[in-house]
């Protein structure tokens, strides 16, 4: 599933500039829109299902990378993932050992880290909302 949503990485840079530009480029937009709609609905309900719901990783590894190495998705779909597991690495290992024997809920650490950035994503496109 992951090959097709990188595939799909050139219609997703030319949909990012713009719907009616990509239309004008020959993107098909509502196939690929649908198609990766429910691609990623199987990918995510597929993974809350083995690991449960672990917060604010989905927002915080994407935003990182695309500040780090731009927003091609060639490069920014596969990036995600590896920094996804590095984040989530590091949250448990802090979740095993930062009052041990007992472990903290690798939730609680995630949006320990996620809530602030949260905000920080608001209050920096609170002009572009608007």
């Amino acid at each position: 599933m992951i090959i097709v949503i990188i595939a799909n990485s050139r219609e997703l840079n030319i949909i990012s500039t713009g719907e009616e530009s990509a239309k004008n480029l020959g993107v098909n937009t509502e196939k690929t829109k649908k198609l990766l709609l429910v691609i990623s609905s199987l990918l995510i309900a597929t993974s809350v299902s083995f690991t449960g719901i672990i917060g604010f990783v989905g927002l915080i590894v994407p935003h990182s990378v695309r500040i780090l190495y731009g927003a091609d998705h060639k490069r920014l779909i596969p990036l995600s993932g590896l920094y996804g597991m590095a984040f989530l690495i590091i949250c448990d290992t802090l979740a095993r050992t930062l009052i041990a024997p007992t472990e903290i809920p690798i939730g609680a650490i995630t949006s320990f880290f996620g809530a602030p950035y949260f905000i920080y994503l608001l209050y920096k496109n609170k002009n572009k909302v608007m």
